[in-house]
């Protein structure tokens, strides 16, 4: 995963209010891989992305 590109192309930038555990926790492990926090956070994005495409309403809704 170190070794994946993240954060190519157009860029666009958010800012949001999280849990100050959450960003504490990013923070260190920014620390202990030197992965910058901007990758780690578009890395989690894309697999609550993948892993919820029915809020893109990509896949049928499950009840």
């Amino acid at each position: 995963m170190k070794s994946q590109k993240q954060n190519v192309g157009d860029l666009k930038e958010i800012t949001v209010k999280i849990e100050k555990k959450v960003v504490e926790d990013l923070e260190l492990m920014v620390k202990n891989t030197n992965i910058p926090m901007s990758d780690l956070v578009v890395i989690a994005l894309k697999r609550f992305r993948s892993s919820h495409t029915d809020y893109l309403k990509q896949t049928p809704l499950t009840e």
